[in-house]
């Protein structure tokens, strides 16, 4: 049956392949699986629901942590950038929540705090990315005030985050995993380091604690290589043509006519626009696939439709699929096309696209 509105096609085998690939890649470390952005635009609850085997899930803000509370998920949970208000405190206790810190104000706020129950804490070290993270001279302070305080479930985690981990040939990570190892050497708790492009590369960043996002949804996240063997896309946008034209010879499509026809060509003009995530930039030329061959994007991306050359010979109808980015045309290939990377292509996607499984 033809799509008539942009779909994102979901599949969950892909996933848990996705997953048992990368404990394969760290077969000694447990899996915190990021899920914040909606799952990266995949949809929280299901992706969660659907990785039965993850040892925790990080988050980016509490509502995320309390989305998937509500829908029944009971695995660690865990704020990738903290909490951001004393009275969220309460909330973290009462929903077995557990909190990145990264500053004196949050580690303040936990000290300070009357609770029933102790709050499971990692402790985020600057090692050099400069966003977030104590910086290394405060170590030994936050570690003893951590450890003293009947707020804190003792033993926490120490980690911090790699800013080049997707480049093999930048030093900058080699000079991170050695500073973390210097500063954490005399502490002996668990450790966290790597993220997507860090399973894959730098097998010395593992410790005992992983972190994948993107990987885990079958998308590269090096700088270098589209594909990485083994694994594949968890999401396929997809949506269909509802008009098919014949255009004639100079003919320009769409607003601003921008794009010129040279020759008599067909046109199909496709239900997804950047209304539902679908990048406006995306250039003339960006690939769609339809029935099998890619076709080029024509024209400015509208709010709700995009058109494509189907060619003056082509036989595709109304109704017939066309799809965006996932099986059959890597999400990172449209990236490139659009000066943007699959991170934000995927992330985008709008309340309005339909999720559905795949069968």
């Amino acid at each position: 049956m033809a799509l008539h509105t942009a779909t994102a096609v979901i599949d969950l085998e892909a996933l848990s392949n996705n997953y048992r690939l990368i404990r394969t890649l760290s077969p000694n470390a447990k899996v915190l699986a990021v899920l914040k952005a909606n799952g990266y635009g995949h949809g929280l609850e299901l992706i969660a629901k659907a990785l039965p085997n993850a040892d925790a899930f990080g988050v980016a803000r509490i509502d995320e942590a309390l989305a998937l509370r509500a829908a029944g998920v009971v695995k660690p949970i865990v704020l990738l950038e903290g909490f951001f208000d004393q009275e969220d405190i309460d909330t973290l206790a009462a929903n077995n929540l557990q909190t990145i810190v990264h500053n004196e104000q949050q580690l303040a706020a936990i000290v300070n705090a009357n609770l029933d129950a102790p709050l499971k804490v990692w402790l985020k070290i600057d090692t050099g990315m400069h966003r977030l993270g104590i910086n290394p001279e405060q170590i030994t302070d936050f570690y003893q005030a951590l450890s003293q305080s009947k707020n804190v479930q003792q033993p926490i985690v120490l980690m911090s985050h790699l800013g080049c981990a997707d480049d093999k040939a930048n030093t900058a990570t080699t000079q991170q995993i050695t500073l973390f190892d210097e500063l954490t050497a005399n502490l002996p708790l668990e450790k966290s380091l790597a993220n997507s492009a860090g399973v894959l590369l730098w097998p010395e960043s593992h410790y005992q604690w992983i972190r994948p996002g993107l990987l885990l949804y079958g998308v590269s996240p090096l700088s270098t290589d589209a594909g990485i063997d083994g694994i594949s896309p968890v999401m396929t946008l997809q949506s269909s043509l509802i008009a098919v034209r014949e255009i004639a010879a100079g003919a320009a499509v769409g607003y601003g006519g921008n794009w010129i026809s040279e020759k008599n060509t067909r046109i199909g003009v496709v239900a997804i626009g950047y209304g539902d995530g679908y990048p406006r930039h995306a250039p003339n030329g960006t690939p769609v696939l339809i029935n099998g061959r890619r076709v080029p994007l024509i024209g400015r991306v509208s709010m709700d439709m995009i058109t494509v050359d189907l060619g003056a010979e082509s036989e595709d109808n109304v109704g017939d699929i066309a799809t965006l980015w996932g099986k059959g045309l890597a999400v990172e290939e449209v990236a490139v096309f659009a000066t943007t990377i699959p991170y934000e292509l995927l992330c985008n996607i709008t309340r309005r696209v339909h999720i559905q499984l795949a069968k």
